[in-house]
């Protein structure tokens, strides 16, 4: 596909659908996988359930990222949710006088 033969109204709407055509293609390949490993183990004997326990839980990330609450003014490159630990960026902001809300997005 030749993106510069697009319009901008037409490249805005390929970059909406784009990420929900990779969402429903990642969970695609997800079930595909499992199916794969399911008929492996079966082919010799065993249930998947058997093989990590019954006990066992399975965490299914469903990603979702969480949002940006902050974001250095002058490089929009450097960003923090706002969770964990301040990155060195923050910290430097905040030695140097800077405030949290001055760098809320």
């Amino acid at each position: 596909m030749d993106l510069s033969t697009l319009s901008v109204s037409q490249l805005r709407d390929l970059q909406q659908q784009i990420p929900a055509e990779l969402k429903r293609r990642e969970a695609q390949e997800k079930i595909n996988i499992l199916n794969e490993v399911r008929a492996f183990a079966k082919a010799r004997g065993y249930a998947i359930e058997d093989l990590i326990g019954k006990d066992a839980k399975v965490k299914v990330s469903s990603g979702n990222k969480v949002k940006v609450k902050y974001r250095h003014p002058e490089n929009v490159e450097l960003e923090w949710t706002g969770r964990g630990r301040k990155p060195k960026w923050v910290e430097a902001w905040v030695a140097n006088g800077g405030s949290l809300d001055n760098l809320l997005v």
